[in-house]
């Protein structure tokens, strides 16, 4: 198996379909997931909705990235996300992030060696491997978060 390939299969196993990691993946978790709960602030955590917006705030902007444009995402605006007030509104949120998490997948999976091993964006960020390993790791840490948040507004 190819490297892209490989890394594809992985961010689909994370956001999408897998069970070998963490027994669960993004997909799953938010799908059964009501616009309330997702909304619902525990302790000082983030809420589901807010950890789904920041995910998908950076597969967009890499996506971006992917197609050709720029690097136009900040950190400092990863978690702004426009309040959830309905079903539909969290409905709009997951279809969204569903549809970046496929597109994510099919572009890694069509990526040379060449392309991965190449700079993303610049110096400083790495290499297109790097970003994609990147997003794979940011993204089981959160999945781990909403895991624990979903046990606790479960109670």
């Amino acid at each position: 198996m190819n490297r892209s390939s490989s890394l594809s299969r992985r961010i689909k196993e994370v956001l999408l379909d897998g069970h070998w990691v963490a027994n669960t993946n993004f997909k799953n978790l938010i799908q059964g997931v009501t616009w309330i709960q997702a909304s619902e602030k525990t302790m000082t955590l983030n809420s589901i909705a807010e950890i789904t917006f920041h995910i998908n705030y950076y597969l967009s902007g890499i996506l971006n990235v992917f197609k050709g444009g720029k690097l136009e995402i900040r950190d400092k605006y990863s978690f702004d996300l426009t309040p959830i007030n309905s079903e539909a509104d969290w409905n709009r949120l997951v279809e969204d992030f569903i549809s970046n998490s496929n597109d994510f997948v099919l572009h890694v999976k069509a990526m040379s060696d060449e392309k991965l091993d190449s700079t993303f964006v610049d110096e400083n960020y790495g290499t297109y491997q790097r970003n994609i390993e990147g997003v794979i790791e940011h993204s089981y840490y959160h999945l781990g978060q909403i895991v624990l948040i979903k046990k606790i507004i479960a109670n």
